[in-house]
């Protein structure tokens, strides 16, 4: 819009007298035109690239440049019907690119100066590394308004980084200005942001720090846990992630429902060392439980859950129950001696391309694990049954939904039987979980890339591990016996968005993203609800719906005839 004119008084000579105005205006109208249809198809104007990126410049050029070849072409046979010259054409076609450049940059300039840590809730800090993990550090600092830290300098021992600016920081010295920059800029902490630095070197940056009042920690990656920036904070880098792309979503939680159930019962949490199972475990501590009995199979794992809650080790303890669920014995064992009230099933195995590999696995821990641990329940008399369920169970197309959906079923037969409250929670992904997509995307960025995502328009629900764990709690105050309580995740969210977004939070645009392409037994896009579910929201919570699983009697299991309805609805064959 403003280039053509541009264009146009150039051509003339300034002579504007010369200029056709219905001339211009159908160039103008046409050059928009078909810059927003080519760049919408190719992704420019729909939010798949970051403003001001390289990704983005990437895709603007090759656009603008057909548009220019396109708007010759039709001058080319019209120029004369509406009194137009083709060079107004080239001549504007750089100063339009030069615009659309400039404009983004500085919509990427003033997005990264309005999102920065307040000054008068922030504590001044230093930082130490200039390198890969240093920028990272100081970028993720700078973009949280909310933070706690505000970084005012970068030292370096490269003499050569001095004056190097990093998100509006510079780099102000070397180690031996370290002291004098403390001083100056009133410094509370100092991270010392390296790979590869030397214990007697970092030991030597702490006790010149201690001598002036100021704390020192190393910050190998960027997701260290130093005091700061701990655990806690590798969560609100997940929530900047997947909330930047699919907006906040307050979850209405009510603690007293959640209390209602919870405290002063004795509560037991299956595949408590998992990501789930151990969020679970931290929050139902907040609730106060008269006992927590965590169970898994994996002692490694539920050593560290213990020590996320209680700041110890110990395996023997009460609290750590080492169990398989596929062993029916051993859970009869626990649960006649120790007769939980709540119980909390978030043991499964979850991985698609795995389990399509091995079904029968999928068979005898999502399946059998859960009958096991059902059957258990029952017999004990537990009051309230969460049976963590997953979005693929709607509509399965692969033995982990198949083996999911059994498994609510079986959960709604035990409901129905017992008349106490036995229910299933479908969910989708859940983001920043092992194993999932935002631990494997970060591991690629921080290996120099390639991101390797399916397909560019894969989608997927995501929601936060905390925010799961705090609606499956709820879900388990206002279900009914045998229901499926299906979570709100929001709107599904591009893998391709996220594998960008994460790009521009590492500060690593020289990553690559990879198409592969979809995997046996993957859906484009994943489903809440089954083709004739019928379904209703809570009264009690608008994030939470009401299904029913068709119930199955534990009798009637039989892994033949499920094997058989598996590969009826499998999306795919097997190629021989």
């Amino acid at each position: 819009m403003v280039a053509l004119p541009i264009g146009f008084a150039l051509r003339y000579g300034g002579h504007l007298g010369a200029i056709s105005p219905s001339g211009i205006l159908i160039v103008i109208v046409t050059a928009i035109a078909l810059q927003i249809g080519i760049g919408a198809a190719c992704g420019l104007y729909r939010g798949r690239y970051s403003y001001g990126s390289f990704a983005e410049g990437k895709i603007l050029y090759p656009v603008t440049v057909v548009v220019t070849v396109l708007m010759l072409g039709i001058l080319l046979m019209f120029a004369w019907h509406i009194d137009v010259p083709r060079s107004v054409i080239l001549i504007a076609f750089p100063f339009a690119l030069l615009l659309m450049m400039v404009l983004r940059y500085i919509k990427r300039i003033i997005e990264d100066f309005t999102n920065r840590p307040s000054y008068e809730h922030s504590e001044p800090v230093i930082v130490y590394g200039a390198g890969f993990v240093g920028r990272a550090l100081v970028s993720n600092l700078m973009s949280d308004t909310n933070g706690t830290y505000r970084p005012v300098a970068i030292v370096d021992d490269d003499p050569s980084l001095r004056n190097a600016r990093i998100q509006s920081v510079s780099v102000l010295g070397t180690g031996a200005d370290l002291p004098s920059l403390v001083k100056r800029y009133h410094a509370t902490k100092v991270f010392v942001a390296m790979t590869d630095i030397r214990d007697t070197k970092f030991s030597r940056i702490r006790q010149s720090m201690r001598e002036l009042g100021v704390d020192v920690y190393r910050v190998k990656n960027i997701l260290s846990n130093i005091s700061g920036l701990n655990e806690d904070n590798v969560k609100d880098i997940n929530r900047h992630v997947i909330e930047g792309i699919r907006g906040k979503i307050d979850y209405q939680i009510k603690d007293e429902d959640i209390r209602s159930y919870i405290t002063g019962k004795r509560v037991l949490v299956t595949g408590a060392g998992g990501s789930i199972g151990s969020e679970l475990c931290r929050q139902i501590v907040d609730y106060n439980p008269s006992e927590l009995m965590m169970l898994d199979r994996d002692e490694t794992l539920l050593m560290d859950t213990r020590y996320t809650i209680w700041g110890d080790s110990n395996l023997n303890d009460p609290s750590v129950i080492l169990a398989d669920i596929r062993d029916q014995d051993a859970l009869h064992k626990v649960f006649s001696e120790r007769k939980p009230e709540v119980v909390f099933h978030a043991a499964a195995l979850k991985h698609v391309t795995a389990l399509e590999a091995y079904p029968e696995e999928a068979w005898k821990t999502n399946t059998l694990g859960t009958r096991n641990v059902l059957q258990a329940a029952s017999e004990v008399e537990v009051e309230v049954f969460v049976n963590v369920s997953t979005d693929k169970a709607a509509d399965p197309t692969t033995a982990l939904g198949q083996s999911k959906l059994t498994a609510e079923m079986l959960t709604s037969w035990f409901g129905d039987q017992t008349g106490k409250r036995y229910v299933s929670v479908r969910f989708g992904n859940v983001f920043g979980s092992r194993g999932s997509i935002k631990p494997l995307f970060t591991r690629q960025i921080m290996d120099g890339g390639p991101i390797t995502v399916t397909d560019m328009e894969a989608t997927r629900y995501f929601m936060l591990i905390p925010d799961a764990c705090l609606l499956v709690m709820t879900a388990g105050a206002i279900g009914a016996p045998g229901e499926v309580m299906v979570l709100d995740m929001g709107e599904p969210v591009k893998i391709y968005n996220v594998a960008e977004n994460l790009i521009r939070t590492y500060e690593r645009y020289d990553v690559e993203i990879k198409v592969t392409g979809l995997r046996a037994g993957e859906k484009l896009d994943e489903v809440l609800f089954g083709q004739s579910e019928d379904f209703e929201v809570s009264d009690r919570n608008p994030f939470i719906s009401h299904t029913h699983a068709e119930p199955k009697s534990p009798a009637s299991l039989d892994y033949s005839a499920w094997y058989e309805n598996y590969l009826d609805h499998r999306t795919y064959t097997v190629k021989k």
